[in-house]
């Protein structure tokens, strides 16, 4: 879908948000032109591998060469100044830049995107997600790795984490929230026994929220399809910025934006939420969970 409202794009605020928007624009535009990314390249006096970054938002354009690229497709007016601007207000680095090192690299663009994103949709089999998580229980997580980072690091991500909270839950537009997350999670014990009620305390707390579902995929669901592991739907008020699929595992993750993959991952996720308890039932069990600790 094409943007025409300058407005409309400088008000969101993640680098990595317009970044995929600006990269969608240019790639629809250089398709309806009918031109290759090395023509489009020779163009622009760079390399077909720069054109592919930039169309794919892995790297963020300079003003001058989406000027090139706008010149090439005949893109001109408010059009091509709204676009321009986009183009400026995606390489503006967001608040995590300035302690990026204690980001993973593959994490980073995510916490653009969960900035913007008016809903979640996640499935986590093995632990609460980082977004709900009680510092004690964060702590806890982060030293179950096989390699203990310097306490200064550890307390430094922990702070990075509980900042990402902040932006997100306390905004002044909060985003839907739907958690699935298997009983395993409730009943596995992170740190002391205080830290997992405190924790279990705060998903009822959560739950209780207008914006927020919670249900917990019993034992008694025995298989069901997300046995492979946990993911997240974000979904984006603007109809330009398609829905994402995160999925991360050890030492990685992947982004899935093709509308058949995400398609998938809702139809999975659907099926998780006809497994699961219902909120209240899931109220009582965390509940009576917290009174066996």
């Amino acid at each position: 879908m094409a943007i025409t409202e300058r407005n409309d794009m400088s008000a969101q605020r993640s680098p990595s948000v317009r970044r995929r928007r600006l990269a969608a624009e240019l790639a629809r535009l250089r398709k309806e032109a009918g031109l290759t990314r090395d023509q489009v390249a020779e163009h622009a006096g760079c390399s077909p591998v720069t054109i592919t970054r930039i169309e794919s938002a892995t790297s963020a354009a300079t003003v001058g060469l989406v000027a090139l690229m706008l010149e090439l497709y005949g893109v001109a007016d408010e059009r091509r100044d709204a676009l321009t601007q986009l183009a400026r207000d995606a390489r503006k680095r967001g608040w995590w830049y300035k302690v990026s090192e204690a980001i993973p690299e593959w994490v980073q663009s995510y916490v653009g995107l969960e900035e913007e994103a008016s809903t979640y949709q996640e499935y986590q089999p093995e632990f609460v997600p980082g977004l709900l998580q009680t510092e004690e229980y964060a702590r806890a997580v982060m030293r179950s790795a096989p390699v203990l980072p310097p306490h200064e690091e550890l307390e430094r991500r922990l702070s990075i984490r509980m900042k990402r909270q902040e932006r997100v839950l306390e905004r002044e537009h909060p985003p839907k929230i739907w958690l699935i997350i298997n009983e395993a999670v409730v009943r596995r014990t992170v740190g002391e026994p205080k830290t997992m009620r405190d924790q279990l305390q705060r998903l009822i707390d959560l739950s209780q929220r207008n914006h927020f579902t919670i249900q917990v995929l019993p034992f008694a669901a025995g298989v069901h399809p997300a046995m492979d592991g946990g993911f997240t739907i974000l979904s984006f008020p603007k109809p330009a910025d398609p829905d994402t699929v995160y999925v991360e595992y050890w030492q990685g993750s992947v982004y899935l934006e093709d509308p058949s993959e995400v398609d998938a991952y809702v139809l999975l996720f659907n099926h998780l939420r006809a497994l699961s308890l219902g909120p209240d039932p899931t109220r009582n069990l965390i509940a009576q969970v917290m009174r066996e600790i």
